[in-house]
């Protein structure tokens, strides 16, 4: 059960990974559409970076719970920025793929690290 584990976050990293290449490589769209919704420029490199860095330690399994708390955290404020208009039927499914995602966060932060993880690693070392 340990490799699905691994899988399933690997599988739930691949979307913001995913997501953070494209960015990196089209910033001009992700601002104006960022800014479309009052949200400050700025903030277009913290996001990036979250998207990048934190799915990286999720796959490997360091400090899951942290990672997978600070990606929920993420998830949501962008679900209730961007995908709140629900006389649109693509914000609505997009808000809906939100909180699966946010579910199967809330799984990993639910369970104890698994043997493909440097969190097991560590936790057994001791």
């Amino acid at each position: 059960m340990h490799l699905v584990e691994l899988f399933g976050r690997i599988f739930i990293s691949a979307l913001f990974l995913i997501e953070a290449v494209r960015k990196f490589f089209n910033p001009d769209m992700s601002m104006m559409y960022m800014s479309e919704y009052g949200v400050p420029e700025f903030l277009f490199y913290p996001s990036l970076a979250v998207e990048f860095f934190l799915p990286i330690l999720l796959i490997a399994g360091f400090k899951t719970k942290i990672v997978a708390s600070l990606l929920g955290i993420f998830v949501l404020a962008v679900t209730l920025i961007f995908h709140t208009d629900f006389s649109n039927n693509m914000q609505i499914i997009a808000f809906l793929k939100n909180f699966s995602i946010l579910g199967g966060l809330l799984i990993i932060i639910s369970n104890k690290p698994q043997i493909c993880s440097f969190d097991h690693y560590l936790e057994n070392k001791k």
